[in-house]
């Protein structure tokens, strides 16, 4: 079983920063990608930032320059750092990671629970 567990959210008054933080644990011998999504009130799901398992990065236009995504390969977890946070990111961001557990099955993408971060004007 592998999982993904979230913490770091909270309210926070605009132009404030957060981090937030993933730790994926279980029958892990890889990750590939990892990636923070959000879904704000009656919105669809979006992706916020993503990176591979080389560093490389990927914004939403929205987030550029505010944001920053980082992960520690040894401890196969990802963060992201956010700063000036804006009302309009008021949303629960949500982990995702492209683990490979061995055996036949290949790279499975898993989920974390999410965490609510509200940002007050």
């Amino acid at each position: 079983q592998v999982q993904l567990v979230e913490s770091g959210g909270g309210l926070v008054q605009a132009g404030g920063s957060l981090r937030l933080s993933c730790a994926a644990s279980g029958s892990i011998v890889s990750i590939n990608a990892m990636g923070w999504y959000r879904q704000g009130p009656g919105k669809q799901r979006e992706l916020v930032a993503s990176i591979s398992s080389g560093g490389s990065t990927n914004y939403a236009d929205s987030v550029k320059g505010r944001f920053t995504i980082s992960r520690d390969n040894a401890m196969n977890t990802v963060y992201l750092q956010m700063n000036s946070l804006k009302p309009e990111d008021t949303a629960a961001y949500y982990c995702n990671a492209e683990v490979f557990a061995g055996g036949s099955a290949g790279f499975f993408d898993r989920w974390g629970q999410g965490t609510q971060v509200t940002v007050s004007s």
